[in-house]
């Protein structure tokens, strides 16, 4: 079974905010997860993005795939350049 990193919604209707976690690619959206990676925030100005880049590293190691939108999000918090940081230490 795979293990895929992906966003969870929570919050109340219309104010969402997300998790990103560590989850089963057959669990359900809203279902059980692994880990918390950690989350986005939509409503903020600008939308506030925060990963535990130490969890993210120990997931991505062990095979897991991240989806598309969390690709995305990866790249604008920058946390290829935080992993080859945590990398050099």
């Amino acid at each position: 079974m795979a293990v895929k990193i992906r966003l969870m919604r929570m919050g109340a209707k219309d104010q969402p905010f997300y998790r990103i976690v560590a989850a089963h690619s057959e669990s359900p959206r809203d279902g059980r997860f692994l880990e918390i990676i950690g989350y986005y925030d939509v409503k903020k100005d600008p939308p506030e993005i925060k990963f535990d880049v130490v969890k993210l590293k120990k997931w991505l190691d062990n095979g897991a795939i991240p989806t598309k939108i969390v690709k995305d999000l990866m790249k604008k918090a920058k946390v290829k350049e935080k992993l080859k940081e945590l990398e050099s230490r």
